[in-house]
């Protein structure tokens, strides 16, 4: 299936007993995904989850060196931004999203992803790709 970047979603899927499909054959993950990763642990309810999800995150970090966040994804942004802007949505809430669709559309890769809502209206610049588990 060629190379893709991997959401936050699909990552966190990963380390579940059952993988989500589809997947590239070259999984990408963007820093701002790592990002959330890191965010989630100390947010966990309990010190077992967070153990849980640091082990999740060491699994991720060890896999896979992530792609940055840099000035083409910037500029990306700001073009996904208008796109939900003009779909009379707020952007300020999905501003993570947006950063790692904008890593996908930088790159020119699809974004693989299970919450296609998330990433609704912004085909005109990224492929979303929806996967199962």
């Amino acid at each position: 299936m060629g190379v893709g970047l991997l959401d936050t979603s699909v990552v966190i899927e990963l380390g579940q007993a059952r993988a989500p499909v589809p997947l590239p054959t070259e999984s990408m993950v963007s820093a701002v995904t790592l990002a959330e990763l890191a965010y989630g642990i100390p947010m966990a309810p309990d010190p077992l989850e967070s153990m849980r999800r640091a082990q999740g995150y060491a699994r991720v970090t060890a896999w896979i060196a992530p792609v940055p966040f840099d000035a083409a994804a910037a500029d990306k942004y700001g073009e996904l931004v208008a796109l939900v802007k003009q779909a009379g949505r707020s952007p300020r809430p999905r501003r993570l999203d947006l950063m790692i669709a904008a890593t996908a559309a930088a790159l020119g890769v699809p974004l693989y992803t299970r919450d296609r809502a998330a990433f609704g209206g912004l085909e005109p610049l990224v492929e979303v790709v929806l996967v199962t588990p």
